[in-house]
Parts: structure tokens; C-alpha cells; sequence
């Protein structure tokens, strides 16, 4: 039996939950540790509860001012490079060093409490430890554990690879086609999920629904699809959810309702992430900004390709064609489920454990 352990600032999407249950699935053991609680609900496994660092609006926007401040850089700045690395002035490494001694204890502790050293594989999502100097990571790879690095997108764009966790892992993960062409040696997943949890409805609602949730507006085009769904409901008489910083639970709740589901039509992001998951496995027609590369990478995905400009254009066909829409949404579901279902993904996580040395 393999022993892998997951440790992450946050559940941030629930993957990890995803993980645990792949990997228990296969006959292993895993558990994942998290610095703080998820603000939309995720569960967690090992929650270390740690100070000065939290998923709440306080602590994000004051972030977002220090690097603007601080750095001279705008909140998502990419910082260039390839791969980008972590190099921020002395000063600021003396933080993150004050930070840590308040949080040693705790980190020890739990270590000690959880036998957080007696694990085969360590997976460091975000590409980072407990420690910034990565103190925790080279111990386990002095004992002959296998270390493995997680981007998941702003972790390298906007902060960079943490060269001492960069210079020890054995293998490099993401799931953001992006960072693919951003670092010379990391592999691509896709996102785990539990697809199969869902049930699909197998009619269009009348009126027919769109939906989009966010915590970005920036990020995910928001303006322009509140915009842009407004006028629909008037021109075409669609009913339009619009959701922002809500709880996880309630946010599956009104995406049930939906036929339409609206990722994200702005230029800061390449594809598709958790919430497009989410509306594919419950057969919703999932519209998204997908640029060249994506469509070279996934030429079989059932996603309508949409920007700011032609988004309108795009959501009236769906609507006008009904057998379009529904035609979509039976394609979408069978293609989340090939490629994301957490039973199909580990598999190809467990061909890349192998090719580091792990016997399974």
C-alpha cells in the first residue's frame, strides 16, 4: 500500500477531496494537510487553522495592495520567465520568516501528531511547503521520499517557482495548459472530479436558464456576461443566475437549474477550470474563452468558444436551437466524464509515479 500526502494552503476547489478518494480507491493511503479553511466550504482533512493567512476578503485584498504597493505590480501581474521564479527582496523574505515562527509550532505539532513523515509521496500544491526555504520538503527528500510540485496557474505566473522546492521535486503537475509552455519539465493532468455524483435532467427548461458564478470579476469577464445576459433576458426571455461569493453548496444548487453555464470570457485565463467541471457533469452546455492552443490540445471538447465580443452571438444560437443546445449538453457530459472523472484521472497520475521510481 502506497502512503501520499497532500499539503496545500486550501482545499481550494475541493480537488484534494477528490484525490483522497481516488487514491483509497486504488487501495492506497492518503491524506492531505490544508494551512487554512476553505471560504466557500470545501471540506478538509488535516486543518492546521495557521495565522496571518486566510481565504477571507480582508486578507485577499490586502495582498492585492501590498503587491501593488510593494512590488509596483498590478494584482495579476504575470512575472515573466521560464519558469517564472520566486525572487522577491530580503525584506520580504524576513516576513514570510516572522510569519513562520508563529506558525512552527502548530506545523510541528501536527507533524508529529499525524506522522507526517511517514509517507512514500508528497504532493506540494502551489509548488510550496510549510516553510519557504523548504526545510520540511528537503528532509523528506533526504529520507527518499518522492516530492511532486502542483501549479495550478497564479502560483506560477504571478509568484514564480520557489527555486529550493524547484531544485528537489522529481515531478512537476498542472492542470493549466499554459504553464505547460512555462516551465521546461511538468506534466499535464486533468482536473479530478467526481462526475458521476451527478444526476442529468433530460430536458431544456422553459425559460431556457444561464448561469454564471464567480469570485473574480476581472478574472472571469463577469461585467460583460451580466451585460450581455441582461439584454437576453429582455430580447430573448431567458432567466439569468448570476452568483458571486457564495457558498459551495448553494452554488450547486442554482447551477442545477441551468441549461447554460458561462465560465469566463476574459483574456487573464486560457481555458476552463473547476466551476466549467461542475456544469459539464450535470450536462449543461458550458461556454468558455478557449484560445488556439486549447483547441489544439482537447480537439474533442464539447465547449462553446466564446470571447466578450462574440459572446451574444453565441448564446442566441444556443437558445434559437434547441436541438443544438440539447444535442450539446448529451456531449458534454460524455466528455467530462471520459477525461475529468477522479476514476480516470489517477490513472494517468500513477503512469507518471512509476516513471519516477514509485512502485505501485
Amino acid at each position: 500500500m502506497l502512503k501520499i500526502l497532500y499539503i496545500s494552503p486550501e482545499n481550494t476547489v475541493g480537488t484534494l477531496s477528490y484525490w483522497q478518494k481516488a487514491h483509497e480507491l486504488n487501495g492506497n493511503h492518503c491524506r492531505f494537510v490544508t494551512f487554512f479553511k476553505n471560504a466557500v466550504g470545501y471540506e478538509d482533512d488535516i486543518l492546521l487553522n495557521l495565522p496571518l493567512v486566510a481565504a477571507k476578503p480582508w486578507y485577499i485584498k490586502s495582498r492585492l495592495v501590498f503587491r501593488r504597493v510593494a512590488d509596483g505590480k498590478a494584482p495579476n501581474e504575470d512575472i515573466g520567465g521560464n519558469p517564472p521564479t520566486w525572487n522577491p527582496p530580503q525584506w520580504q523574505k524576513k516576513m514570510f520568516a516572522l510569519r513562520e515562527k508563529l506558525w512552527s509550532p502548530k506545523i510541528e505539532q501536527a507533524v508529529k501528531e499525524y506522522n507526517l513523515e511517514d509517507f512514500d509521496v508528497y504532493h506540494f500544491e502551489w509548488g510550496t511547503d510549510f516553510y519557504r526555504d523548504a526545510r520540511f520538503a528537503k528532509k523528506m527528500k533526504t529520507m527518499g521520499k518522492k516530492i511532486v510540485c502542483h501549479y495550478h496557474g497564479q502560483d506560477m505566473r504571478t509568484r514564480g517557482v520557489i527555486p529550493e522546492m524547484d531544485q528537489i521535486s522529481d515531478l512537476n503537475l498542472t492542470n493549466e495548459l499554459d504553464l505547460m509552455y512555462r516551465h521546461p519539465n511538468i506534466r499535464y493532468l486533468f482536473l479530478p472530479y467526481d462526475v458521476l455524483s451527478f444526476h442529468v435532467r433530460d430536458k431544456i427548461n422553459d425559460p431556457i436558464t444561464i448561469c454564471h458564478a464567480t469570485t473574480n470579476r476581472e478574472v472571469k469577464g463577469s461585467n460583460r456576461i451580466i451585460e450581455v445576459c441582461t439584454e437576453l433576458e429582455k430580447s430573448h426571455g431567458i432567466r439569468f443566475i448570476f452568483i458571486e461569493n457564495t457558498a459551495h453548496s448553494k452554488v450547486l444548487e442554482l447551477k442545477r437549474q441551468a441549461d447554460i453555464y458561462i465560465d469566463q470570457v476574459g483574456a487573464l485565463t486560457w481555458g476552463y477550470g473547476m466551476n466549467s467541471l461542475e456544469a459539464l457533469s450535470m450536462g449543461l452546455v458550458c461556454v468558455t474563452s478557449l484560445n488556439e492552443a486549447y483547441e489544439s490540445f482537447i480537439p474533442d471538447h464539447p465547449f462553446v468558444n466564446a470571447n466578450g465580443e462574440n459572446l451574444r452571438e453565441k448564446l442566441v444560437k444556443l437558445i434559437e436551437q434547441k436541438e443544438l443546445l440539447r444535442r450539446k449538453q448529451i456531449e458534454s457530459r460524455e466528455w467530462v466524464e471520459k477525461h475529468h472523472d477522479y476514476r480516470n484521472v489517477v490513472k494517468q497520475l500513477y503512469i507518471y509515479y512509476r516513471e519516477i521510481g514509485v512502485e505501485i
